[in-house]
């Protein structure tokens, strides 16, 4: 039997299988309300047969996107512009649903991707001035953040919080908090984006402070087995960085507050980074953290191999898999990965007869 093809639990939370749908940023969003777009984006991935779907990061304040197109979270309106979304989800499929919720902080006022990317100064179009841990911008070119003192530090914190209890509303299954990536969070954790010299820098225990006190402010709003997640970058690729033995160390503190899952990324934090890209380029730091923790571990990076997924879960180097891009370019990459396996998924019945007739027991009916 496909060890990928096992459910999982996770706390509240109860998972067909073992691929997940990793958050992907779709700069298609309006004052950070949800479109037309993610309906079908969405709404095309919620019938994919993965065990775990999750909404891209989205934003917990204005200032918090990375690009002005981002999904955000902050006020009634993003919240109103979710509901239709999650109600088609819910209609036509069973699959888990889980939000990412995160603050870009001095990565943020970006221009799209395909329209450069490069960011937006204070008072041009669509550009306003971002915050971190300190002054230092993320390229020398780029403007400077402002540094937050302990009110805006705060206003963070509870801004996560609020978020999180709209996402109750919205029915979401799980919340993942981005602490990867470059973005507020890993900000705070890596030497490299953190010199301040009071209480949230310096030693390893002052720069994990920012980044905890907003996962106890989370799990504090939500039912005591609800499945709040952390997504971290495991090594900056940067000497003298954030590294996998900050990430153990990083992870045994959340598994400590009731962590449900930690999901091992790596690098966006400087542009001094060289990353050795391959397949599973990502996978010893997921390996490296699992043999540190018990809570579930999930590993990511260039996994499109239905054998090299299967044996990442099988060996035991993570407990799931998530795929990203791999997903939209095969947004039916768990069926073909299931059929190859053995495995069975969940299909609408709306498909059921396109089930081939070498894989009669491939589809479980939704």
């Amino acid at each position: 039997m496909s060890k990928l093809f096992t459910p999982i639990t996770s706390g509240s939370l109860s998972m067909p299988n073992r691929v997940v749908i990793a958050p992907m940023c779709q700069y298609s969003a309006e004052d950070g309300r949800m479109t037309d777009w993610h309906m079908i984006h969405l709404g095309q991935l919620a019938l994919s047969g993965a065990g775990l779907l999750t909404v891209e990061a989205t934003a917990v304040s204005p200032e918090g996107r990375i690009t002005y197109a981002d999904v955000g979270l902050w006020d009634d309106a993003t919240e109103a512009a979710m509901v239709p979304v999650m109600q088609a989800i819910r209609r036509w499929s069973d699959i888990p649903v889980a939000i990412q919720l995160a603050h870009a902080g001095r990565k943020a006022s970006t221009e799209k991707p395909w329209l450069g990317g490069a960011q937006i100064p204070p008072g041009q179009p669509n550009g306003w001035q971002t915050v971190g841990p300190g002054a230092l911008p993320f390229s020398s070119d780029e403007n400077e953040p402002e540094a937050l003192d302990k009110a805006g530090m705060e206003r963070i914190r509870d801004a996560f919080a609020e978020a999180a209890r709209r996402s109750l509303r919205l029915g979401f299954d799980a919340i993942q908090i981005h602490a990867a990536h470059g973005y507020l969070l890993h900000q705070f954790l890596s030497p490299l984006s953190n010199q301040r010299e009071d209480a949230w820098g310096g030693s390893l225990e002052n720069r994990m402070r920012f980044p905890l006190e907003v996962f106890e402010a989370v799990k504090a709003v939500v039912p005591g087995d609800y499945p709040v997640s952390v997504r971290v970058s495991g090594t900056d690729w940067v000497g003298g960085g954030w590294d996998v033995e900050q990430t153990i160390t990083f992870a045994q503190e959340l598994q400590a507050r009731g962590c449900a899952a930690i999901h091992v990324s790596s690098g966006g934090l400087d542009p001094r980074q060289q990353i050795p890209i391959a397949p599973g380029y990502q996978v010893p730091l997921a390996r490296a953290v699992k043999a540190a923790v018990e809570m579930p571990v999930v590993a990511v990076g260039l996994i499109t191999d239905f054998d090299h997924a299967e044996s990442i879960v099988a060996t035991g180097d993570a407990d799931m898999v998530a795929l990203a891009r791999g997903v939209l370019y095969d947004p039916r990459w768990p069926w073909h990965a299931a059929a190859h396996l053995g495995g069975q998924v969940p299909a609408a019945p709306q498909y059921l007869r396109s089930q081939p007739r070498m894989h009669r027991d491939l589809f479980n009916k939704i």
